[in-house]
């Protein structure tokens, strides 16, 4: 009774606070603030360490080596604040109504779900939206994943992950934005706005975690989970500046990440979640680990034991413990000895709370528990359309010799390879509640539709990973018959994501001999790929006519390369992430350093440049590279002037013209180089880039706005400054530009 009585209280304090408001004001957070010290005044220090304690309900995919099953106990003693993997508006309200009827004070449950592109209705991977360079296609595509996420009783969102990665033997590159700082952190603010909407409390948005913080996408080896060392400049400079934009963009959660960094478990790191996060950075939200990460600081060789570990966290700055039940377990003990200060629960507690709030739940705390929203809201027509404009935005189009494609409406096509009839790896990794089995559109489907079944023969010709030859035959036979030649392939699903690192990136099993097989018919091949990471695809390179790159494209994937392979879109993608030639390139990235001793390809001889004996330096396909059916064509570079200050801006010009026969878009990208500095500075950098539409024939000045905060970095005293000197700018359609000029910054 006294539970009822307090959150009716609660929710009538909260309309008073909301009532005529839709954006935060001082005012408002003044009077939370108050609401939350009256609650915590009221919470014991069980109740408070209960907040800082998320578990599993089991319902769905679990990440970690234990499942606790007695949640629902610990739930009705009030040790509970978060619960995850916990879908359905109906089981969510049962959960909750558990919290609010019949604990003491009836505090609400945060429910978290790894929502990471798409919940029911499944776009493309997120390495495949980076590669579509439209910030508005992304922010809603992460809207639409927020409301069909919360007619479904999730209000808090794993998603964006920001991690930097130049290693595409890590499986998880395919849920981030590639190798980019610049365009990564573009593209995590804008998933964030998308995720949390103008307001949080609204009954379609949620709470988004930017994870994970800091550096995972630098561990050793490519390998899940590894070691991370590096310098203070490179973690300032790379890796650190997505998280902030995150921040920047009103993130409300951050997660922490598995890997240790310069010799300390990110989850028990001062340094980063206290140092930089609060500190200098002034977070105001919560922190929560990944799966377990707590009691991992003991393998890591940090802790001595789980209260040890549990000790670490709360000291470092994790506010709450996903699955480890370190803090249930052991942080009363640690308070009651000294080794925690109650301050620090109490803080953490705060900090869970005011999220809380800002998602309305003290007001109605069954606001994402909407029956009706599941019939209503999850997978409508408009938001599959959607994931079909942002499947065929994201496809980058590597080859296409003599206008293979698009494909001709009165050819015949043979339909080949493993993936051709696929419904259930087209989803890609991370695929949230997306039906595997009825919902997609496969390629056969979605070519079907568009050229008409009589033109289309099929055969599946080999696995996606086996020895077997057998179904070669009747591949060649239905290709030596048609006009042209489509290859479906790539990797399964669960080759990339978490805890699914390769050391052989060229494609599995016999594909590449199949593709061999159907080369010796003699005709036109094109090769469509999903897959979730760049890959060595040197042969494919050098012996089909043309390479669409189609990544796992989601629910709509097989009608948006359907769109793409006959015209009705134009492909506009352009890659985020560098294609090596060899694993033995691998870290390869095109804003690297230049090295005391460049090797000149001009000058070959030259036997003691920085190169490898058996390969080139060059990547197969570097950043930003992406084709289209019309050309596009660069002239007229002009500055407003040769010299910069920080109060005086320079105007970047250049003529753009299509000078093909198809209408197209254009992806202008904007580089510098910093030719001297007091840290050595990468060959180029992205600066700005520019999304252009041109019709065939059309000519227009596209303008770039450059100051001198575009070429501030983190020196090694780790201040963000600028230095004067002399830049060179590109501008082009890859990092590969040519293009020039020069200025001054004065």
């Amino acid at each position: 009774m006294e539970s009822r009585r307090i959150t009716a209280l609660m929710s009538f304090f909260y309309l008073i606070i909301l009532c005529g408001c839709t954006k935060r004001t001082d005012t408002v957070d003044a009077k939370m603030d108050k609401f939350i010290n009256d609650l915590l005044s009221r919470m014991t220090l069980e109740e408070k360490i209960g907040q800082t304690v998320l578990y599993t309900s089991g319902y769905d995919v679990i990440t970690g080596p234990t499942v606790d099953p007695n949640y629902k106990e610990y739930l009705k003693k009030g040790m509970v604040g978060g619960i995850f993997n916990a879908v359905g508006a109906d089981y969510t309200r049962s959960l909750q109504k558990i919290a609010v009827e019949d604990t003491h004070l009836g505090i609400p449950l945060i429910f978290g779900y790894d929502v990471i592109h798409g919940q029911r209705t499944i776009f493309p991977i997120p390495l495949a939206e980076s590669c579509s360079w439209d910030l508005e296609a992304m922010e809603r595509s992460a809207k639409i994943a927020a409301s069909e996420a919360t007619a479904e009783g999730i209000n808090w969102i794993y998603a964006p992950m920001v991690d930097i990665s130049r290693d595409p033997r890590w499986g998880r590159v395919a849920e981030g934005a590639g190798e980019d700082v610049y365009l990564g952190s573009l593209i995590a603010a804008a998933r964030v706005k998308g995720f949390q909407g103008n307001s949080m409390s609204d009954y379609n948005t949620v709470v988004a975690c930017v994870k994970h913080y800091a550096a995972y996408g630098a561990t050793m080896a490519g390998r899940d989970y590894n070691t991370v060392d590096m310098s203070l400049n490179e973690l300032w400079n790379t890796f650190l500046p997505p998280f902030k934009a995150a921040l920047d963009a009103g993130c409300g959660t951050i997660m922490t990440s598995f890997n240790d960094l310069n010799g300390i478990p990110a989850t028990g790191n001062k340094y980063l979640l206290k140092d930089i996060l609060r500190d200098k950075w002034n977070f105001n939200g919560f922190v929560v680990t990944d799966y377990t990460s707590i009691n991992e600081i003991i393998p890591h060789g940090y802790a001595g034991d789980e209260k040890h570990s549990a000790e670490i966290a709360m000291n470092a700055g994790v506010d709450m413990d996903m699955q480890g039940g370190a803090y249930m377990n052991h942080l009363k003990t640690l308070v009651e000895e000294g080794k925690v200060y109650e301050k620090e629960v109490t803080e953490a507690a705060r900090a869970i709370l005011r999220i809380k709030y800002k998602l309305g739940l003290f007001e109605d705390p069954y606001r994402y528990c909407d029956a009706g929203r599941e019939k209503t809201d999850i997978l409508t027509a408009g938001n599959k359309e959607a994931a079909r404009d942002m499947a065929r935005k994201s496809m980058v189009l590597l080859k296409n010799d003599n206008q293979t494609l698009p494909l001709k409406g009165d050819k015949s096509i043979a339909l080949i390879g493993p993936l051709a009839k696929d419904q259930y790896e087209i989803l890609g990794c991370w695929s949230a509640m997306g039906d595997r089995d009825t919902v997609p559109v496969s390629v056969y489907e979605g070519l079907t539709v568009a050229v008409g079944e009589k033109h289309i023969s099929y055969a599946r010709g080999c696995d996606i990973q086996s020895d077997d030859t057998k179904g070669f035959n009747e591949a060649v036979r239905i290709a030596s018959k048609a006009d042209v030649v489509v290859m479906v392939m790539g990797e399964f699903h669960n080759m990339s994501g978490e805890n699914n690192s390769r050391t052989n990136l060229s494609l599995p099993g016999v594909q590449t001999d199949l593709l061999k097989a159907i080369k010796k018919t003699g005709k036109p091949m094109v090769l469509v790929l999903m897959n979730g990471r760049p890959l060595t695809i040197n042969w494919e390179k050098e012996n089909v006519d043309a390479i669409l790159e189609a990544w796992f494209p989601g629910t709509m994937g097989g009608a948006a390369i359907a769109d793409v392979l006959t015209g009705k879109y134009n492909p506009a993608g352009k890659l985020t992430m560098t294609f090596p030639q060899h694993v033995g390139q691998i870290p390869l990235f095109y804003n690297h350093k230049n090295t005391g001793r460049p090797f000149d390809p001009d000058d070959p001889q030259f036997a003691y440049g920085s190169k490898y004996w058996d390969v080139s330096n060059d990547p197969l396909y570097p950043f930003g590279h992406g084709l289209s059916y019309t050309t596009f064509s660069y002239s007229g570079i002009t500055l407003s002037s040769k010299e910069m200050t920080e109060d005086n801006p320079i105007k970047v010009s250049v003529k753009l013209t299509n000078t093909g026969k198809y209408d197209g878009e254009e992806v202008v990208q904007l580089y510098t180089r910093d030719l001297v500095g007091s840290v050595t500075r990468p060959v180029k950098e992205l600066k700005g880039f520019r999304k252009v539409f041109l019709k065939a024939g059309e000519s227009q000045s596209i303008e770039f706005m450059l100051t001198a905060d575009d070429l501030r970095f983190y020196n090694t005293n780790l201040e963000y400054i600028c230095e004067p000197g002399d830049f060179h700018l590109f501008v082009g359609g890859s990092s590969e530009t040519k293009i020039k000029t020069g200025f001054v910054l004065k």
